[in-house]
């Protein structure tokens, strides 16, 4: 088992047993954390940065975290919400006229937070060099027609999430996605999380590991390679491209299991935290092919609202328990990347129930 550093309450040592078993598996670098009522509980790391395995995983490291970057994005449109600045059920076009374009026109803002816009992904193919440019592929979005009646069906926006839902906020806001999180979210938390990073960070970021099978899965725009260029990491590709550990996803993502308030900072009042659990479609999902109930942007179960990033990051923040567990890696795994993850949230579940 691979050594782990941080600290953690004793109730919690069995996740942080379950982070070594994982890195022992796989040989690469991990972080979690375990927030209950607003304060770490576990906060831990351990195995290697880098695919050579000679740099250690540090405090401070942080890694590109793929779709639980989504939760921050979700989480900036529910602040904007609660403050009456966006209003949920209006047309998105009330805010982003060209979006009414191809029948769009009754689109609502909530359709897109709940993965039932019908814009899954772009009429024309995209890869990764194109992400870079936000306004363009966002535009593209807003011309093109929805794949199913808005609102009718669920399937993973998986790309097209954080532009869409990240062009609402700066249209409403006046500020990027990326700006807005740092300056309303990140900042007054003291949260090491970034969509879109500042070159003063690389030095700290863990390489991506790929998985053996390939760089990418099939059909996919972007790939493992990708996201390890600094161009990735200064480009606003709000679903996929945030970069934090287990630590500063936890903190954030805190607020929804607390009422809206954690670390002495209210994000949310605790009717605009409760939102999150406004169920807005259960069934299968026509692009992940399995059943899921989405809420305003998480995957919701019981008082459960969470989300994972592609080849296996994952956040869970638990409104009952007022605990949120977050999990962060390296080694990017196709096939079982989240079994990781679980067994930290597992863990965590154990711990608190002890």
């Amino acid at each position: 088992m691979t050594e782990i550093h941080g600290s953690w309450d004793a109730s919690f040592a069995g996740v942080a047993e379950a982070l070594g078993a994982a890195l022992g598996a796989d040989g690469a670098g991990a972080s979690a954390a375990v927030f209950v009522d607003g304060e770490p509980v576990l906060d831990a790391w351990g195995g290697f940065r880098d695919a050579a395995h000679t740099l250690p995983w540090e405090r401070d490291t942080i890694v590109n975290v793929w779709s639980t970057t989504k939760t921050m994005v979700a989480l900036c449109a529910l602040i904007l919400a609660d403050r009456g600045e966006l209003e949920l059920d209006a047309p998105v076009a009330r805010y982003w006229p060209e979006f009414a374009a191809a029948g769009k026109a009754e689109v609502r803002v909530r359709h897109l937070l709940g993965h039932t816009a019908g814009l899954p992904e772009w009429t024309e193919p995209v890869t990764a060099a194109e992400l870079y440019d936000g306004p363009a592929v966002t535009a593209a979005l807003a011309a093109q027609p929805p794949a199913w009646p808005p609102g009718t069906a669920a399937g993973y926006h998986a790309v097209t999430f954080g532009f869409l839902v990240g062009e609402v906020i700066a249209r409403v806001s006046g500020r990027s996605v990326g700006q807005f999180f740092a300056e309303e979210v990140a900042g007054p938390l003291g949260a090491d999380f970034h969509i879109g990073l500042a070159a003063e960070h690389d030095h700290r970021v863990a390489e991506l590991v790929a998985d053996p099978a390939g760089d990418r899965p099939d059909g996919f725009p972007v790939g493992v390679s990708d996201a390890n260029t600094a161009a990735w990491r200064r480009a606003q590709i709000p679903a996929i491209d945030g970069h934090g550990n287990g630590r500063s996803i936890a903190l954030v993502q805190s607020a929804l299991a607390c009422g809206g308030s954690v670390g002495g900072v209210r994000l949310l009042s605790a009717a605009g935290a409760e939102r999150v659990f406004d169920e807005q479609f259960a069934g299968t999902d026509l692009v992940l092919g399995q059943p899921i109930r989405w809420g305003l942007g998480y995957r919701l179960e019981n008082r459960t609202c969470s989300w994972g990033g592609w080849g296996g990051s994952v956040v869970l923040s638990d409104a009952e328990q007022r605990m949120t567990v977050a999990y962060t890696m390296n080694q990017v795994l196709w096939q079982d990347g989240y079994d990781r993850g679980l067994d930290v949230v597992f863990a965590a579940y154990a711990g608190i129930t002890s």
